[in-house]
């Protein structure tokens, strides 16, 4: 077991794309007719989904399917939950000063986040955090356990 990280920070308008944020069902929509511009429509968002979600680096809304990422989205993989944390830590401290929240940038708060984030992996959980930046942004950190990933075992390790 391992685990990966994963860091995204952008236009809280992007990361609010839930469609782009989750992989293409498996089963596409039936043929949509020209006369029919409901299900046109439909059939345009699917094709966008399935060209789009295994590219881009919009965390995903399940954490367990940033393993469904290209490997060039992971920022770092680490065997211990420590380490994985050291980096988490990193992160979220260079983040914390643009975070909009002020109780967001409180050390204390951080240093807790990162403790229970290593707790979690050590049991092979996931851990998946967000921050409003100042402005319209946002900034999501995640860190996966792979193989297995306990709430998605059939996701093959980005990296293998």
């Amino acid at each position: 077991m391992h685990h990966h990280g994963y860091a995204w920070a952008g236009e809280k308008k992007a990361f609010d794309n839930e469609a782009l944020r989750r992989p293409p069902h498996p089963t596409p929509p039936p043929p949509a007719s020209r006369e029919d511009a409901a299900a046109q429509r439909l059939a345009d968002r699917y094709r966008e989904v399935v060209a789009e979600f295994g590219i881009t680096n919009l965390p995903p809304l399940q954490t367990a399917h940033w393993l469904m990422k290209p490997a060039g989205a992971v920022r770092g993989t680490w065997e211990e939950p420590k380490e994985a944390g050291e980096w988490l830590g990193l992160q979220l401290a260079e983040a914390a000063p643009r975070f909009a929240s002020e109780a967001d940038r409180d050390a204390t708060r951080l240093v807790l986040l990162v403790t229970a984030a290593v707790e979690r992996l050590a049991w092979g959980g996931d851990v998946s955090l967000g921050h409003y930046l100042t402005g319209t942004l946002f900034h999501s950190v995640a860190l996966v356990t792979c193989s297995p990933n306990r709430s998605g075992p059939e996701l093959p390790c980005p990296l293998a």
